[in-house]
């Protein structure tokens, strides 16, 4: 305490003792862009800028949303983060908040729009053949309804509102007829409890929110989450997949020659990690492309021919693939593409592989790889010893199955020789089609066609 005498000289000389209050620092906001289309990559990137929101103690994460919609398994995927997140959490609907943005909106605490703003109009949709948008079956739209009806319910927003937005058969009195989906206009929200605030800029809206003066802080995507972005865009991951076939393909025609698988691996490899990130991927996904890659290896190098291990190793890929390829939510329509997508990537793979094999001789480098050095008959050069060229054109009888290499019978000598492609059971008439090499090769022959002996 001061004593009098002191207070008085203080006072004397022109002084004076104020208590200032201490300033609190303003509270820290997060600002979300949600902009052009909802894609995969947004839900990580929302994921972590709200857990960097919460290990900061931001006041709130706000949305900035003007956005048309998009895939409807990210805006579930982004909806679950947001109706999870400890912190709350802000929809600023500048101008328009359609389809998944719809969604997106509504599981926000609180949901602010600028004049003229617009929400709704979220049935899910596909593409058709001739390019253009059409209604999705009754079992995704249903989904989606309940999607949206959970999420309005959770908020406390207006359950036949939201449910409106999907479904044309809802009908509200006095809102929106039958036949026709809702969509609200700024001032319609307001009334209908499904915005709370209004507001024209992004300070205006924090301001009505009770965050006066608040520390925005835009969030940034990462180099690993542009990437992401990048590498589940539909054309790319379709270009990932036909690379990453295509090379091990490659790497059986031209064995040794290391390049084509380690590009294939790597395609892969990045396809993979890819729909990883954004929960698409996992280890069912991954262990059943493994199986589907093992079966076809089996097919090729144990047992050639196509049988049930092709045949089940190139319907393990195709499912696989294919459901990295969607999410929750998804359409039955959007599975069909998906998977088209996959065999038109295998389709793919495997005719660039024969063009690349017919045309690698010919390639600068390919040069370097391939034996063109000819060896000519009348050099002296023969493609098989004379001892096995007398058996072409012979017939006989397979003395032991063709998988596709056995045991013949020809002119009562057993020989060793090889089927043209298809399996062949013991006690089946061969005939000698061609002698390649050391290799006889045979094909099933009716019983009673004889080819003259050369």
């Amino acid at each position: 305490m001061l004593s009098a005498l002191t207070i008085a000289v203080l006072v004397w000389s022109g002084f004076a003792i104020v208590r200032v209050p201490a300033q609190s620092p303003p509270a820290v906001v997060y600002a979300i862009p949600i902009e052009d289309v909802i894609d995969l990559g947004l839900a990580p990137f929302l994921a972590r800028t709200l857990r960097e929101a919460e290990e900061a103690g931001a006041a709130a994460v706000v949305l900035d949303i003007n956005t048309f919609g998009g895939r409807v398994d990210a805006a579930v995927a982004m909806r679950d983060a947001l109706l999870n997140s400890p912190v709350r959490t802000i929809a600023f609907i500048n101008q328009r908040a359609m389809s998944a943005g719809a969604l997106i909106a509504l599981a926000c605490n609180t949901a602010i729009m600028t004049t003229g703003g617009t929400i709704g109009a979220a049935a899910p949709v596909v593409g058709g053949r001739s390019g253009e948008t059409q209604p999705a079956d009754e079992k995704s739209v249903s989904y989606v309804r309940s999607e949206f009806r959970a999420t309005a319910e959770t908020r406390n927003r207006p359950a036949a509102i939201a449910e409106a937005m999907v479904d044309a058969d809802v009908e509200i009195a006095g809102v929106i007829e039958k036949g026709k989906l809702l969509t609200l206009t700024t001032s319609q929200a307001l009334e209908h409890k499904v915005a709370d605030l209004s507001a024209d800029t992004l300070a205006a809206a924090l301001a009505a929110s009770g965050i006066p003066d608040a520390d925005a802080r835009i969030a940034q995507q990462t180099w690993a989450e542009t990437l992401v972005r990048f590498l589940t865009h539909p054309v790319v991951s379709s270009l990932l997949m036909t690379v990453g076939l295509l090379g091990p393909i490659v790497e059986i025609r031209t064995p040794g020659f290391a390049v084509p698988d380690t590009v294939g691996l790597l395609s892969l490899g990045l396809f993979f990690w890819g729909h990883w990130i954004v929960q698409l991927a996992g280890w069912e996904e991954s262990l059943l492309v493994s199986l589907g890659v093992v079966l076809v290896a089996i097919e090729v190098f144990v047992l050639p021919g196509f049988t049930v291990a092709g045949l089940a190793g190139i319907i393990a890929l195709v499912a696989g693939l294919g459901m990295t390829l969607v999410g929750a939510g998804a359409t039955s329509n959007a599975i069909i593409v998906a998977l088209g997508r996959v065999a038109l990537s295998i389709l793919v793979a495997m005719a660039a592989a024969f063009a690349l094999v017919r045309l690698l001789p010919r390639l600068p480098f390919g040069r370097r790889l391939v034996l063109e050095t000819g060896m000519q008959t009348d050099l002296g050069y023969v493609s098989a010893p004379e001892s096995d060229r007398q058996w072409l054109g012979r017939t006989g009888t397979a003395l032991s199955p063709l998988r596709p290499a056995g045991i013949a019978g020809i002119d009562g000598a057993r020989v060793d020789v090889v089927s043209d492609g298809g399996f062949i059971e013991a006690g089946t008439p061969i005939l000698v089609t061609r002698v390649d090499g050391n290799r006889i090769v045979v094909r099933a022959s009716a019983p009673h066609l004889e080819a003259p002996h050369a």
